[in-house]
């Protein structure tokens, strides 16, 4: 019998919600013979996944995209997301996600619509650059890959369609921010619920869902990870707030800013 998780997001989850907050991607395609140049890497701006495909924006004169418009199967091609902290840690790198594919272009008179319907659910700055520099291509995902300190695990399309990235994706990076540098003694109470061993170094915050929340802990040996998890998964701000103040022991302590 296979046990629900529930302490923690599963694989697909946290590949969903590090693709809704990706800061820094790129994406790399291979040629299938024909002697054509391998284009060289291109940054990626927006990753949105909806079902089994990720809708990305790309520098418009990437040789990737004329690559891609004219194999009408597309092209192999992988999208490498690192999901970094948002807080100035000795090693920033939380994770590293790969999107295995193939790569297929966009029909120039569909983006601005396509953009427009990501963005009520993906606001993105980036979207505006459409026809400014910016170009949306469609990978269509094989497999997924994540990789963090826990170890790596490999997910197919088929569960990457029906995850959900986590409630709290927009506002995690100024939460954990405000923990770092206004609530030291939140993240003290907090460490004290570590394991004894693991307290031997300074106590940072991670990430933060509605799981639990996590700690990395700088040591003189090296870093290690560490998650708390909530009695229950959380569901809004005001869950999420009791939920860290009760795992501090300080059930009147303000933990989120306004």
């Amino acid at each position: 019998m296979t046990r629900a998780i529930t302490d923690r997001p599963s694989d697909a989850e946290v590949i969903a919600t590090a693709c809704r907050r990706a800061g820094a991607a790129m994406i790399a395609v291979e040629t299938t013979g024909g002697g054509a140049p391998t284009p060289a890497p291109a940054s990626v701006d927006l990753v949105h996944l909806f079902e089994s495909q990720a809708f990305l924006l790309i520098p418009t004169d990437s040789d990737i995209i004329p690559l891609a418009g004219n194999s009408p199967d597309g092209v192999p091609a992988i999208v490498e997301i690192t999901d970094c902290a948002p807080i100035d840690l000795r090693e920033r790198v939380r994770s590293l996600i790969w999107l295995n594919g193939t790569a297929h272009p966009v029909p120039r008179d569909l983006e601005r619509d396509l953009a427009l319907e990501i963005a009520t659910e993906h606001p993105n700055g980036g979207l505006l650059d459409i026809g400014h520099g910016r170009s949306m291509i469609r990978l269509q995902v094989d497999t997924a890959v994540v990789a963090s300190s826990s170890g790596a695990a490999c997910v197919p399309a088929a569960e990457l369609a029906v995850a959900d990235p986590d409630p709290f994706w927009e506002y995690e990076g100024e939460w954990i921010a405000h923990l770092d540098a206004d609530h030291a003694d939140m993240v003290g109470q907090l460490a004290r619920r570590l394991p004894r061993d693991l307290r031997r170094g300074r106590v940072r915050p991670l990430g933060l869902d509605r799981f639990g929340i996590r700690f990395r802990i700088e040591g003189i040996d090296g870093d290690s990870d560490v998650r708390l998890p909530f009695p229950r998964p959380v569901a809004d701000v005001a869950e999420l707030s009791r939920a860290l103040r009760s795992l501090a022991g300080c059930p009147f302590m303000n933990s989120l800013p306004d």
